[in-house]
């Protein structure tokens, strides 16, 4: 409650912007059975490649289904891929970074084994391991989480060698208090602000890769509408039906740039560093 009174007396414009834009997004996805009426699968070969109108919000595709429908079903799944992946990169990449951060016997094992990783770019490690599970959502889920933890990692590590020697955490272990006591009451209690920030843009980033995924024919496996999918199957129909490329396009931009904007947002507001800045 203090940090929401906090927000609206800052009156961050990347943060009020970005919620604003998120709140409609997830209203759309969260709604998605009650605001149409169509079924984003069912096809209506005599409606094919309608323009939009009263009827149709955004037009049909090549097979006659509500574009509109297919859009919001399509924001869903996207939403439902990027929280789980948020879920997953945070609690690997804490458990990962906790461990390496707190004790100095793993960090060396544990670092070279994420630089490794690290060294091969994000998307190119979830369509390897795509490719080997196959198509799906949740192959999908599993791989760019695979792909996105070892960042949130070294943000958990960094944040925790940077607090592990202060002297409230040297007192309470002078005491006697046992490293879990001391892990999860000291120092994950201030590393929520670079976690909070770096999972928002997880967010984002598997948003972004989950629509490349099914862009390829290697995510979200049709007919269960995507926003890469949707692009895939407009590319042959740009000149004649433009409107089945620019509402996935549209939708993506929105979300990928709302959650950096709020990302963003986060990292000035929770920063003590930034914060006189920002209030003037």
């Amino acid at each position: 409650m203090l940090f929401y009174k906090s927000l609206i007396k800052l009156k961050h414009p990347y943060i009020i912007t970005a919620l604003v834009i998120l709140m409609i997004i997830f209203t759309l996805a969260l709604l998605a059975p009650v605001l149409t009426e169509y079924d984003p699968e069912n096809n209506d070969a005599r409606n094919r490649l309608k323009p939009p109108s009263f009827k149709h919000f955004l037009g049909t595709d090549e097979f006659g289904r509500d574009v509109f429908t297919r859009l919001i079903y399509g924001i869903r799944a996207s939403m439902q891929v990027g929280f789980s992946v948020v879920i997953l990169t945070a609690v690997f990449g804490i458990i990962v970074g906790v461990l390496a951060g707190y004790y100095p016997s793993l960090d060396n094992v544990i670092m070279r084994f994420l630089d490794g990783m690290m060294a091969f770019p994000g998307i190119i490690i979830a369509i390897s391991l795509a490719a080997i599970w196959g198509a799906g959502k949740y192959n999908i889920i599993f791989a760019l989480s695979f792909a996105y933890f070892p960042k949130m990692a070294r943000i958990v590590r960094s944040a925790v060698i940077s607090i592990k020697d202060i002297e409230y955490v040297e007192s309470a272990r002078a005491v006697g208090a046992k490293d879990n006591y001391i892990i999860f009451n000291y120092i994950l209690r201030n590393c929520t602000s670079p976690i909070l920030v770096q999972a928002t843009f997880n967010f984002a980033l598997a948003i972004l890769d989950e629509a490349a995924l099914s862009f390829l024919g290697i995510g979200i496996m049709p007919p269960t509408p995507s926003l890469g999918g949707m692009i895939t199957d407009a590319r042959s129909y740009m000149t004649v039906a433009p409107w089945l490329i620019i509402s996935p396009g549209v939708m993506i931009i929105l979300s990928v740039l709302s959650l950096n904007l709020l990302g963003d947002g986060l990292r000035d507001f929770l920063d003590p560093h930034l914060k006189g800045s920002i209030k003037n």
